[in-house]
């Protein structure tokens, strides 16, 4: 019989990310007490990393970027689900977990809360910035560029990579709002996203270490969305079951939606409905053109990762290639994102499916060209 010695163990249990201990904050626009969030939070803290949910009291969708901090000290009204009384503190943890916390303020302000009040003041990290924030999965895709002027779950990732840590919006087409303790099987389509969503995070932690120590570059970003997750086939699953869709290296435009105002003869009101053929949204101005669309992506049982930076005025910066290598040997494209075939100098016309229009490809010299003369006006999803 083979003996090991501790060291060789100790090796071993490195190389396949046993001891894997990343410090992570969770955050979301669905509310802290949603099954979706604390099933990832489980799904994180099973995998060994040192985790803290930190999201809104009560759900706080559409509110994209805006920074809205309680006005009060105490609680106006009861927190989702009950789950916390009117009167109770404007802020506080769950009694039962210190790990899990809560904040009366709008996605992005709990993002600064978490990081100026629990991990400076709190030091929940002992002293160390956390090595990655995530936020979602969100209750409703987040496909497409527009998503930014009006997701919570994007604009607090956002938020974060403003303050110059890695952060990760991940989204789901399922939006099916649940108190966590409706989970009650290990097939649950909450359970499957948390999982899902980990091992994007453990593919960055394994590939990126030794990257100056951080798992993405400065001013990047990831947006994830899940396609509608079923153990049985459903006509949202297009009559297929999906608990688990490979990744796909996409970009944010390509088949991807705006909103229009749509006039209701009857009551006399507007409401939002989407419009899949706007070219604002679909102007391919950076990266890779021949990726495919994350929109489209998730009509299938897969899974789609988008890289998205902070900096609008940098279209032919590296930090999109440096991502595209971490998620090889993820990826079912991995091809796209080793770099294969990569380049933004050709102008031409980039065919879309009949029913989204086509996109368009800018070149570098007519980015900005391209830019100001493309705004996108609108949003589909929350």
């Amino acid at each position: 019989m083979k003996v090991f010695s501790a060291t060789a163990l100790l090796s071993v249990a490195l190389s396949c990310g046993l001891t894997n201990s990343l410090k992570i904050i969770i955050n979301n626009d669905d509310g802290w007490a949603t099954a979706n969030i604390r099933e990832f939070y489980k799904a994180l803290r099973a995998d060994g990393h040192d985790a803290y949910i930190v999201a809104p009291v009560e759900q706080q969708s559409g509110q994209g970027g805006r920074t809205v901090f309680s006005a009060e000290a105490t609680l106006s009204r009861p927190g989702q689900f009950d789950t916390v009384p009117a009167g109770a503190p404007s802020f506080g943890s769950d009694p039962m977990d210190s790990h899990i916390w809560y904040y009366n303020g709008t996605p992005a302000a709990v993002t600064f809360f978490a990081l100026d009040y629990l991990v400076k003041r709190q030091n929940i990290f002992n002293g160390s910035e956390p090595d990655l924030i995530v936020t979602g999965p969100n209750e409703g895709s987040n496909a497409g560029p527009f998503v930014f002027t009006l997701s919570g779950t994007v604009g607090a990732a956002y938020a974060a990579v403003s303050r110059g840590i890695p952060a990760i919006a991940f989204s789901a087409t399922d939006i099916l709002n649940r108190k966590y303790t409706a989970v009650n099987t290990t097939n649950d389509p909450a359970t499957v996203l948390g999982k899902l969503a980990t091992k994007v995070i453990n593919q960055l932690e394994e590939k990126g270490n030794g990257e100056n120590s951080r798992l993405l570059p400065y001013g990047y970003g990831l947006n994830v969305n899940f396609p509608y997750i079923s153990t049985k086939p459903t006509a949202l699953s297009d009559g297929v079951s999906c608990v688990n869709p490979p990744f796909v290296y996409t970009r944010l435009t390509g088949g991807a939606a705006t909103n229009i105002a749509a006039y209701n003869e009857e009551t006399g009101i507007f409401n939002w409905a989407s419009n899949f053929t706007s070219p604002g949204v679909n102007a391919c101005i950076n990266g890779d053109c021949d990726l495919p669309g994350e929109t489209d992506v998730i009509k299938e049982c897969k899974s789609a990762i988008s890289v998205f930076t902070i900096d609008y005025d940098a279209p032919s910066c590296g930090g999109a290639e440096r991502i595209g290598e971490l998620l090889v040997g993820l990826v079912e494209n991995e091809g796209k994102a080793a770099g294969n075939g990569t380049g933004n100098a050709t102008v031409v016309a980039v065919p879309g499916p009949a029913e989204t229009g086509a996109a368009i490809r800018v070149g570098v010299n007519g980015a900005m060209a391209g830019l100001m003369s493309a705004v996108a006006i609108g949003m589909s999803m929350l």
